[in-house]
């Protein structure tokens, strides 16, 4: 640990010290932790400025992402990020109504053994936790994101219950010392509450951690099907009689997994999955498909499905039981949300009593229509 870590951690020691632990041991009241989400994602370095960003549809908006060291565990601020960050804050500063900025940790790209080594022991975590806080009070943040995808086995899943509960307390005392708000912690999770179609065991989340200790779990309800599959599939069904692949299925296991859907925020994604299909005849849900539609990466923003369907006057097609869409033309295959499945599942989510929603990710609407037709089939 370096001087200004052991003489944070000593000083939360003597405080310790001074409290009942009981009262560390459950959440503490912020300013923040009450009231509906409505939450996106913004990558760092994006063509949307983060000033251009209608915060009428907002409420909490993420920078994505950073990462910690590979020895020292101490997040890694790089050059660009040095950059970005003053413009995230102080752009969306600007904005009025206000948001509340969250700094994400992580992401689809980050190394999931990297996480598992840091939350593996006392001494690693503390130096995480640490590094996080002093970032986020360092740039204006409110909040601290976890977007670890995704822990490998049940001890990583231990481990993770044992970092948001330090975590959560180092917040609580950081924000005692200094006589501030404490920062908000949220983690963006699978997207039912036991992993079973990714890596190498079946693992569930620790639950009662989540909600004991962070401000919501983010389930991240997309990317239920993609080009790495040789056949189409919805990108996030709501509903899938044949399944557990759904958003329905997901949001119930979280549920019954004891989280409060107070405590949960589910994610909607602002792009479609795209396939080449096989034989462009055979154009349905499930056709056969041999990669990525030509030209994409197997994915597509909302804007440019858009432009996509009107340049080649493609088929749309809504699919009821699944409450999602598709268009096909030629080879290319997309499945996707527009207003009315967007509409069903912010309803279907506020139906469960949830805290909200999230997009993946702000830059890919067209003109705001999609943030301001879930904004509005939300409500306040």
């Amino acid at each position: 640990m370096t001087t200004s870590m052991v003489t944070f951690f000593t000083t939360l020691l003597v405080i310790l010290m001074s409290f009942q632990t009981e009262s560390l041991q459950h959440p503490m009241p912020s300013p923040y932790y009450s009231g509906s989400v409505k939450a996106g994602y913004w990558p760092s370095g994006n063509s949307l400025s983060p000033s251009s960003i209608d915060t009428r549809y907002f409420t909490h908006i993420y920078y994505a992402f950073v990462e910690p060291e590979p020895n020292t565990f101490n997040l890694i601020i790089t050059s660009s990020d040095q950059n970005y960050i003053p413009q995230f804050i102080n752009g969306l500063s600007s904005r009025n109504p206000p948001v509340k900025t969250i700094l994400s940790i992580g992401g689809g790209s980050s190394n999931a053994t990297l996480f598992s080594l840091m939350a593996s022991t006392v001494k690693n975590r503390a130096a995480f936790i640490n590094s996080t806080i002093q970032v986020a009070r360092q740039y204006g943040f409110d909040g601290l994101d976890l977007d670890w995808e995704f822990p490998q086995n049940e001890q990583d899943m231990a481990n993770l219950a044992l970092l948001f509960k330090e975590w959560h307390q180092a917040v609580v005392l950081e924000a005692k010392v200094h006589r501030r708000p404490r920062l908000l912690l949220t983690a963006a999770v699978y997207y039912a509450h036991t992993i079973v179609l990714i890596g190498p065991s079946r693992r569930s989340y620790p639950a009662q951690a989540i909600k004991d200790y962070l401000d919501w779990a983010s389930p991240m309800c997309f990317d239920y099907h993609g080009a790495w599959s040789n056949f189409t599939g919805y990108n996030n069904a709501l509903f899938d009689p044949k399944s557990n692949i759904s958003t329905q299925f997901g949001l119930g296991s979280w549920i019954q997994s004891g989280v409060p859907p107070s405590k949960l925020v589910f994610g909607l994604p602002l792009y479609g999955r795209a396939w080449k299909l096989q034989d462009p005849k055979v154009h349905g849900d499930g056709a056969p498909a041999v990669g990525a539609a030509d030209g994409t990466d197997g994915t597509m923003n909302y804007n440019d499905i858009l432009e996509f369907n009107k340049k080649n006057k493609a088929t749309v097609v809504f699919d009821r039981s699944a409450v999602s869409y598709y268009t096909y033309a030629g080879t290319t295959w997309m499945s996707y949300d527009d207003a009315p499945s967007m509409t069903r599942k912010v309803q279907y989510a506020k139906s469960l009593g949830l805290k909200g929603y999230f997009f993946w990710q702000v830059g890919g609407d067209r003109s705001w229509t999609m943030s301001r037709q879930a904004s509005s089939s939300w409500g306040h």
